[in-house]
């Protein structure tokens, strides 16, 4: 195997001498605000038609707005991550969090289709201060042999809002789509103040220019040892975006119970840690990814019932669920010094990619669901492989 990236890498700041941080509140606050951030991208899915009636434009064109979130979400873990490494991790979480609950707020208010596009990119950004800095956050400042288990918890916040998300904007819709927007605005509010409690205070800034990270991602990108990785992270959520907005914009029958159904799988992944971690990253990764395409592949396959249907969807999101964190984790132990940059990359492309899921749904769900979950079928495969060739390297 290769060596990893031996381009120079920022100075990681340095561990406070108060000790590291409060594992119990820094899991719960962490896990919590990752479940709200991708809510708001999730929850997008069964407000379509509603938005779409308001605005009096197509569900097809509301799609846009998950996609922009996801792009500025993305756009946001470029940014942000390297800036917490001059300005502190707290100081940008706890700002990028209060602005998002001001963005949020005024997407409650837009008018149109138009602004409405606009604000979500302002909102996605602002939101990415939060993923890329928390994970630089606890590889820095959470006991060693309680990150893998942080991480995977986080990432099941991010996942678990794929049911959360979608099972509370459908209860709000009932009082119009625009309080799923004033709610996620308050719970962004106290989420900033959680966080500013929770976190340590700022180390001493390391002196370290943000650009020195962005200098760093080029040869990432490029190292034998990440180059195959990164390139299967994006079929990710893309697959899980847009399997479940197919099913929505299908007219998919008992969505409520289907979304509801892959909820205990999200929340038995970290428990479940101590032995997955027992496997190799990559392999793990790879093994995740081609269950997840099984699942896809069967529901294009079979077109089945609503129970079937709910258990191939539990399939689909138990093989992202340990997909997601096997990818980080080998990332980042790869990576070396370059730690906090190639998770800024992971966390960007994942996000990409989910920008994408809609996208794809909306042009190939009109055809059915089959053809979609087959497309879905073959990304998730060639993910897969691309892990498998990545542990071989």
């Amino acid at each position: 195997m290769t060596t990893a990236p031996t381009t120079a890498a920022p100075p990681v700041p340095a561990t406070p001498a108060a000790g590291y941080a409060p594992f119990a509140r820094t899991l719960v606050v962490f896990s919590i605000t990752a479940l709200l951030a991708t809510a708001q991208l999730y929850g997008l899915i069964p407000l379509v038609n509603t938005i779409a009636a308001d605005w009096h434009t197509s569900p097809t064109a509301v799609t846009w707005l998950m996609t922009v979130y996801g792009l500025g979400y993305a756009a946001g873990f470029l940014l942000f991550g390297p800036l917490s490494d001059r300005y502190g991790r707290r100081r940008v979480i706890v700002t990028g969090v209060a602005a998002t609950a001001v963005a949020t707020l005024a997407v409650a208010a837009a008018p149109g289709l138009g602004l409405g596009v606009a604000l979500r990119i302002v909102q996605g950004m602002t939101m990415g201060a939060f993923p890329p800095v928390a994970m630089a956050y606890v590889g820095e400042r959470i006991e060693p042999r309680r990150r893998l288990v942080t991480v995977t918890t986080m990432t099941t916040g991010f996942l678990a809002a794929a049911v959360v998300g979608q099972l509370a904007a459908q209860w709000l819709a009932t009082f119009g789509w625009r309080v799923f927007f004033v709610a996620g605005a308050a719970a962004f509010a106290v989420a900033a103040v959680a966080l500013r409690w929770a976190m340590l205070p700022d180390a001493p800034a390391s002196g370290a220019s943000p650009l020195d990270a962005y200098r760093v991602m080029p040869s990432l990108l490029r190292s034998p040892d990440l180059r195959l990785l990164y390139a299967a992270v994006p079929t990710v959520l893309t697959a899980f975006v847009a399997i479940y907005t197919g099913l929505q914009l299908t007219g998919t029958t008992g969505l409520l119970g289907l979304r509801a159904s892959a909820l205990p799988v999200i929340l038995a992944i970290p428990f479940l840690t101590p032995r997955l971690a027992r496997v190799p990253g990559p392999r793990r990764a790879a093994l995740a990814l081609a269950a997840a395409a099984a699942g896809t592949g069967l529901i294009g396959l079979l077109t089945p019932g609503t129970a079937v249907l709910a258990l191939l969807l539990m399939l689909v999101t138990a093989g992202i669920a340990v997909a997601a964190p096997s990818l980080i984790d080998t990332i980042g132990s790869r990576a070396g010094a370059a730690r906090g940059p190639a998770i800024s990359l992971f966390t960007a492309l994942l996000f990409a990619g989910a920008s994408l899921g809609p996208q794809i749904a909306g042009l190939l769900a009109d055809h059915g669901i089959a053809p979609l979950a087959f497309a879905l079928t073959v990304m998730l495969a060639a993910g897969s492989v691309l892990t498998v060739a990545a542990r071989r390297s």
